[in-house]
């Protein structure tokens, strides 16, 4: 995958969606996406699970890349979500990229089990999961222990190992979370409703601010953005989507690479995904690459 400017688009995982999901994903392999991401909230009923609805696509799929936006770590142990994630890269050719969160929507996670975390429990367990995620694929033919906080892992035989080295993405916007992604990631996906533009200094001094206390160059950390919204006629104002023609989300999405440092763009039409996404991929994003370029 290109180490330039990244272009994604998310799917709906719900069940009554699923024919459309096949059609949608298929479409965005042809029109040459990179990424094709999935939320993951399991305790929602309307929803199918994501790493099976995942491998499902990946087996219609060819060259796009897969992965969640983001996965619940609080329902899923690291150790397993490590298996999961090189099990479905093994299967894709090396295509899954790993967004992790760190918890949402609490009482929908104890209704099915799961724990109810404090922040800072959150922000541990979530710093034990990178280290456990990371290990076990390191490790795979061999044996890793890990005593953490919360998660520990003692003499697990980690394996498959994954046909690439799978990047981590985190869904990450307070400061602590954000400096862990700078020390521990390789990318972050943050959503332009919960993180407006005028956020974003914010958010890319604190990862910048982690990547150099643990020695490593900022540049190397993938800077996300889920951008809700529709490419229409007119142009409409709106702080938590973008919504105007192809050229006024052309000029969007270049001063949040040129003013901001996004690098990675992830559509998320609220309708007609096949439409907006042919418009995306023919009217934008080769517009956006040739001015990047220059």
């Amino acid at each position: 995958m290109s180490n330039g400017l990244l272009f994604a688009t998310s799917i709906h995982p719900g069940v009554e969606h699923f024919p459309q999901s096949l059609q949608h994903a298929q479409l965005a392999d042809e029109l040459g996406l990179d990424i094709l991401t999935l939320m993951d909230h399991p305790y929602n009923r309307e929803h199918l699970d994501t790493w099976t609805l995942l491998s499902a696509l990946a087996m219609r799929t060819q060259n796009i890349h897969l992965g969640t936006n983001v996965s619940n770590l609080p329902l899923r142990l690291p150790a397993m979500l490590a298996k999961q994630a090189a099990t479905l890269d093994v299967l894709s050719g090396g295509r899954v990229e790993l967004g992790l969160g760190a918890g949402f929507a609490w009482e929908g996670i104890r209704a099915y089990g799961g724990p109810q975390r404090s922040s800072g429990e959150a922000f541990r367990a979530f710093r034990d999961a990178l280290h456990i995620l990371r290990g076990m694929w390191d490790n795979a033919g061999g044996s890793f222990s890990y005593e953490g906080d919360i998660y520990s892992v003692r003499g697990a035989r980690p394996g498959p190992a994954p046909a690439h080295r799978i990047r981590i993405w985190t869904g990450a916007y307070g400061p602590q979370m954000l400096r862990l992604t700078g020390r521990e990631a390789d990318g972050v996906w943050v959503s332009i409703s919960y993180a407006p533009p005028e956020r974003l200094p914010f958010i890319q001094e604190n990862i910048d601010r982690g990547a150099e206390q643990a020695g490593r160059d900022p540049s190397e950390i993938r800077r996300g953005y889920n951008l809700m919204g529709l490419i229409t006629e007119r142009s409409q104002k709106s702080d938590e989507s973008i919504v105007g023609p192809a050229s006024y989300w052309i000029d969007q999405v270049l001063r949040l690479h040129r003013e901001h440092r996004i690098d990675a763009f992830n559509f998320w039409p609220s309708r007609d995904f096949t439409v907006q996404l042919e418009r995306f991929a023919s009217q934008v994003i080769p517009a956006v690459r040739d001015a990047a370029a220059q």
